[in-house]
């Protein structure tokens, strides 16, 4: 599962990512990382049957947890199978299939939002 994690950087504090893999032995996937001297965001990826201890855990130590059960959103409809989407990617979401259709594996995206700036027709948008 995916988790997004936000969190700011207090004096004395702990990492909070190397923190909860100590203190839970779950290993954790940063997919992507967005940190500053002050605060900071991660996506993550844990095992299922883990992701609450880990939540719990992050949540203890002073952390924004949320759930992501969706990748980006991609409307069939408004599709023009242009491909820009594939060439931004960098995990590979969007491919085409034999009739040169595209392909979208949404749990392999990791919500860099790449994608929906290429898109000329806006048929990809985050999730709310």
């Amino acid at each position: 599962m995916k988790l997004l994690v936000n969190f700011s950087r207090g004096k004395g504090r702990k990492p909070i990512i190397a923190q909860v893999v100590r203190d839970t032995g779950v290993l954790i996937n940063v997919e992507r990382a967005n940190i500053d001297s002050s605060e900071g965001e991660a996506l993550i990826d844990v095992p299922d049957d883990q992701c609450q201890l880990v939540r719990d855990s992050m949540t203890s130590l002073g952390a924004r947890v949320r759930l992501l059960d969706r990748g980006i959103s991609y409307n069939e409809s408004e599709c023009v199978d242009c491909g820009a989407c594939i060439s931004v990617c960098p995990r590979e979401v969007f491919s085409f299939d034999p009739a040169w259709k595209l392909r979208h594996e949404e749990e392999k995206c990791i919500l860099c939002g790449k994608c929906i700036d290429a898109c000329p027709h806006r048929a990809l948008t985050l999730p709310l």
